[in-house]
């Protein structure tokens, strides 16, 4: 019996469906069922661990409706309406956690200790920092995160470009800013490095690869040695 057809027979039983999604020593166990059938798989997902020397982190683990959503490898996955429908589809999008924390790199290069590089240096600091977070966010709902995002750097190199600029009575206001650090519009510019940020980086969808991917027990008798 294929994979669908033990999954009817498990409907039909009353019984809960999961599908196991893991990374390294991360792995979420999605449950087609009531919140009981996922406690009670807790003691399978253990014994399962314990010959790979692994144990769950009770920190860690938790069993959530996917309407409230969780978080897991810096994203946030949770089912929603779709809107302008009555649809309903799982979204998953980069985590306020790992929102927050590309935030704070982003002012921690910005920030007053940093004015005595040049706005070039700084700016391909950033482009850096954005597109590689934005590399490894693509696969989400990251469209207008990534637009948020660059937002913020922007705002924070204005900031840095008037402190740098400013002395004494003279405060660099914002036309001349434009006039001298703008290329086309308000995009950042200096000595041919411009801001480009994480939107520079196109949103793709992941391609599901299923069992594919090599697990490191078997499910199966074991293959006789080749001689």
């Amino acid at each position: 019996m294929g994979s669908n057809g033990r999954r009817s027979a498990r409907r039909r039983k009353g019984l809960g469906n999961w599908r196991l999604i893991r990374f390294a020593d991360d792995f979420v166990v999605m449950v087609a069922g009531e919140r009981r059938h996922a406690e009670e798989l807790r003691p399978q997902v253990e014994a399962v661990l314990a010959p790979l020397g692994l144990r769950l982190s009770p920190e860690k683990t938790r069993v959530a409706s996917i309407d409230e959503g969780f978080d897991f490898l810096s994203f946030n996955i949770r089912r929603q309406r779709k809107r302008g429908t009555s649809k309903y589809y799982v979204y998953t999008r980069p985590s306020r956690k790992a929102i927050q924390a590309v935030k704070d790199k982003v002012k921690a290069r910005t920030c007053r200790p940093t004015r005595h590089m040049a706005p070039d240096e700084v700016i391909t600091s950033l482009n850096r920092l954005l597109a590689g977070w934005a590399n490894y966010h693509r696969h989400g709902v990251s469209k207008a995160v990534f637009s948020a995002i660059d937002s913020h750097a922007w705002s924070r190199l204005m900031r840095w470009l008037r402190g740098k600029y400013s002395h004494g009575n003279h405060k660099i206001g914002m036309p001349e800013l434009r006039r001298r650090f703008c290329g086309k519009g308000w995009q950042f510019a200096y000595n041919g490095v411009v801001l480009t940020g994480a939107s520079s980086v196109k949103v793709t969808r992941y391609r599901y690869r299923g069992s594919n991917i090599p697990t490191p027990w078997t499910t199966g008798p074991a293959a006789a040695p080749s001689g």
